[in-house]
């Protein structure tokens, strides 16, 4: 195996996971940049706070979507290793995008993407962790943070420990990249899910 193979994979993914939905949806709809709105993220959550559901759906689909459309082309380019280095190089385009000087998102959502096509039944736990954490505590990090962390252990229990790595990764990304939101969890200050621009 030759070294372009995987960086070509890599660049693939990084740069379809760069693409900043959110950012580029307020922005179309007149809702302002989504940097200076709630927490500042450009993922699907702060887009929420600008009082526009369908907005957000549109952002947490379109960013779980590249997150999965890095792993099928990292399956075709790579069969071996590609699908698990194209979502995790998506991954991190989300979280540190080149267009926004490596200021990015969260990464839940597209790691979800990428997951659903690495291996579905990891996301099936992700998506029952994060309902349950996110409804006891009405709090989106909250439900992130929980169902990113079960993503390895949930690998590693339905016998694809090859993909573990893969998600532990990403979800220790995850847990850094929700340092403000983890300080405001201490705090009691975190907003709730629904909170508005306003609040």
């Amino acid at each position: 195996m030759t070294w372009q193979v995987p960086a070509l994979v890599a660049l693939i993914g990084y740069l379809l996971g760069s693409i900043p939905f959110g950012l580029v949806l307020t922005r179309l709809s007149g809702a302002g940049d989504l940097r200076t709105i709630g927490s500042g993220s450009i993922g699907a959550t702060n887009v929420l706070r600008t009082g526009s559901k369908k907005l957000a759906a549109a952002t947490l689909l379109l960013d779980g979507g590249k997150g999965a459309l890095a792993v099928w082309i990292g399956s075709l380019l790579l069969p071996d290793h590609g699908p698990a280095l194209g979502g995790v190089c998506a991954f991190l385009g989300h979280c540190y995008p080149v267009w926004l000087r490596f200021k990015g998102g969260k990464g839940v959502a597209t790691l979800l993407g990428a997951g659903l096509v690495l291996n579905w039944m990891v996301c099936v736990v992700f998506a029952i962790v994060w309902l349950a954490a996110a409804g006891i505590s009405r709090i989106s990090s909250v439900g992130g943070m929980t169902a990113a962390l079960s993503t390895p252990i949930a690998a590693w229990l339905l016998g694809r420990p090859d993909l573990a790595p893969a998600f532990a990764c990403m979800a220790a990304v995850v847990l850094w990249r929700h340092r403000p939101n983890i300080a405001r969890l201490l705090r009691g200050e975190e907003p709730r899910i629904g909170s508005s621009r306003a609040a």
